[in-house]
């Protein structure tokens, strides 16, 4: 975990990060969404020990992205299951796939999204709900948001000024 700077405590990014942007985190969550829920399923798949596992459920299931679940008294055994907020991590996941498809495998990919029913791959993109257009680094900015504090309206406005003069 990183130091709560306070420039960064404002910044969803840095939230998102500091609660799944842990290597080991991002691919338990990946697990999960398929399907995996007990601890020794994601020890198997992902090769991980004990120790490190059992720390990064428990900070997941902390911030609310797994419910502990218990399966079996004799000996006590707990499965860790997705909450609404973990199943929302998916489009983050499906980001980084389609990220490292395009852009990290030259020989090919070696994972693909697909349509569920029919098997069909799928290209993952991002999109506007409201028009369904494709959001892009040349299509979108950040803005303040109705919560955003006189510090960061500033650095928010310092930044707009700085990209104005370099056009």
């Amino acid at each position: 975990m990183q130091p709560k700077l306070a420039p960064l405590t404002e910044c969803p990014c840095a939230l998102a990060v500091e609660t799944v942007g842990e290597w080991w985190s991002i691919l338990i969550l990946r697990d999960a969404l398929q399907g995996l829920t007990r601890f020794d399923e994601f020890e198997r798949s992902l090769g991980i020990a004990p120790n490190m596992l059992t720390r990064r459920l428990k900070h997941l299931t902390e911030s609310g992205l797994f419910e502990r679940r218990l399966y079996s008294e004799r000996p006590k055994r707990y499965e860790y299951v997705l909450t609404e907020k973990g199943r929302d991590v998916f489009p983050v996941v499906v980001a980084l796939i389609g990220f490292a498809n395009r852009h990290l495998a030259p020989e090919g990919a070696s994972l693909l999204l697909a349509e569920r029913g029919t098997g069909r791959p799928i290209t993952p993109i991002v999109v506007d709900a409201a028009t369904l257009r494709p959001v892009t680094a040349d299509s979108a900015t950040v803005i303040a948001g109705p919560r955003a504090s006189n510090d960061l309206r500033e650095r928010l406005a310092a930044r707009q000024a700085a990209t104005r003069a370099r056009s």
